[in-house]
Parts: C-alpha cells; sequence; structure tokens
C-alpha cells in the first residue's frame, strides 16, 4: 500500500473540482437556489416551496452538467422546460437560459468572494505528483479553468476535462463515467490503475460504472452512507486523512 493511502496499482488520480479541491459547492448551491427560487415564485404554481441548497442541491444538481441538473430538479417539480440553445440569455425561460442565468450569478460571487481551495486537498495533489503519480481534473463546470487559475493551482493537473472540453468532443456528463475514462485515456493509463475522488453520488456511479481502481468519495456534508452505496471504496473528510489509511486489494 502506498503512503497515499491508495493500492499499489493506482498509477493516475483523478479529481473532481467543486468539493474536492475548492469550496466552490457552496457557492454553487447559493447560485442555484437564487435563479430557482427566482424561478418557482415568478411562475406561481401553487404553494412556494423553495429550492434547498443542501437536500436538493445534493440529490439533483451536485455533480451533474448545468443543463442535466436544471432538468432533474424542475423534473422533482413536475415541470418542464423547452430546451433552448446553449446561447439562450438568462431571462429566456428554457433549461439552457435557467442554467445560464445559474453562472451569470455563480461568476458574480465567485468574482465578489474569491475562490477558496481546501489546503488538504492541495497538500494531497503535491504528494500525490512528489509520488510520481500522474494528475487529471474532472469537472461537469465550464468555469474550471479560471477556479483552477485562481487558486493557483492548474499546474498541479496534467489534463483537464471539463465541461468545455466535454462539450468539445461530445462527452456525457456524470453519472456516465466517460469524462473520468476520457481524463484516464488522456493520462495513458487503464481506468483499473486510476483512482477517483468525488464527493457528489452521480461521481461515485461514474467511478463504480467505470470500473476504475479504486473510489475515493469525499464527505463534506454527512452523507458518507450514501457514498459508499453510490460505489465509494472509502470515505473521507478531507483528502489529508488518506495517508492514514489502509486500502484493501
Amino acid at each position: 500500500m502506498t503512503k497515499l493511502g491508495l493500492p499499489d496499482r493506482i498509477q493516475a488520480c483523478l479529481f473532481d473540482l467543486d468539493g474536492v479541491i475548492t469550496k466552490t459547492a457552496v457557492v454553487h448551491a447559493a447560485a442555484w437556489k437564487e435563479t430557482f427560487d427566482e424561478f418557482l415564485r415568478e411562475r406561481g404554481d401553487g404553494e412556494f416551496r423553495p429550492f434547498d441548497p443542501v437536500a436538493d442541491y445534493n440529490k439533483f444538481v451536485d455533480g451533474l452538467p448545468r443543463a442535466d441538473g436544471v432538468r432533474a430538479f424542475l423534473g422533482s417539480r413536475g415541470i418542464q422546460l423547452p430546451g433552448g440553445e446553449p446561447d439562450d440569455p438568462p431571462d429566456r425561460n428554457t433549461v439552457q437560459g435557467l442554467g445560464n442565468r445559474k453562472n451569470e450569478r455563480l461568476l458574480k460571487r465567485i468574482r465578489a468572494g474569491g475562490v477558496e481551495a481546501y489546503d488538504g486537498s492541495l497538500r494531497y495533489i503535491r504528494a500525490v505528483r512528489a509520488s510520481g503519480l500522474r494528475t487529471a481534473v474532472v469537472s461537469s463546470s465550464t468555469n474550471c479553468r479560471d477556479i483552477l487559475r485562481a487558486i493557483d493551482a492548474e499546474a498541479l493537473l496534467d489534463v483537464r476535462i471539463d465541461g468545455v472540453v466535454a462539450a468539445e468532443r461530445g462527452l456525457p456528463g456524470k453519472p456516465d463515467p466517460a469524462p473520468f475514462l476520457a481524463a484516464a485515456e488522456d493520462l495513458g493509463v487503464e481506468a483499473s490503475a486510476a483512482a477517483v475522488f468525488e464527493d457528489a453520488l452521480a461521481g461515485m456511479e461514474a467511478g463504480r460504472s467505470g470500473h476504475f481502481g479504486y473510489v475515493v468519495g469525499v464527505d463534506r456534508v454527512g452523507q458518507a452512507d450514501a457514498l459508499r452505496e453510490h460505489g465509494a471504496d472509502t470515505v473521507v473528510t478531507d483528502l489529508a486523512d488518506l495517508a492514514d489509511q489502509e486500502p484493501k486489494e
């Protein structure tokens, strides 16, 4: 076993961004809440039931591509919208328009308050690289590169598969394993020799269905059992804790 808390067979580490490397999950949830609550109030269908930034965020939007998150949450409320086009303006009531409204608000929040990284995650990624393992970031965010640059971490990742790259390559989003498989391929390793690091249930499912060598669940919100049920081989509250574990082969 390695000192990184990973099986010896692991040659590469594939990290999600929001909730694993950065604390932007909270900012994402706030932007989603503001967007969905405004939409639901304007729609006025019966009693107003606001978007829950914990339960609804974790169940319907966390880890998913933006448009898929819009469809999933609205579907849970029995609402369907036209798909629209990727360049729909934020005030257009389409799936794409609503997603663009959320992204506009997210960017304002990021610019106003900056982006904060998890120190334990950055230390762990540096240790991974010092051990000779290759690294990738796998995120559905189209703002991934800007966020990595904001925390001065772009150089720590050898490969980036994000919302922009996924659109260019026609990759489906999580829970499909395609983004993680693309990262492993770009790094030149088999899925069985790569470890996935995720905080979202959709990411756990992607790790399991992609038959990756090890799946690490990062529990930031008290959902350790759910992470395990969806495919995590181990669950930690901080990546720095992995060094204290001895994974089972």
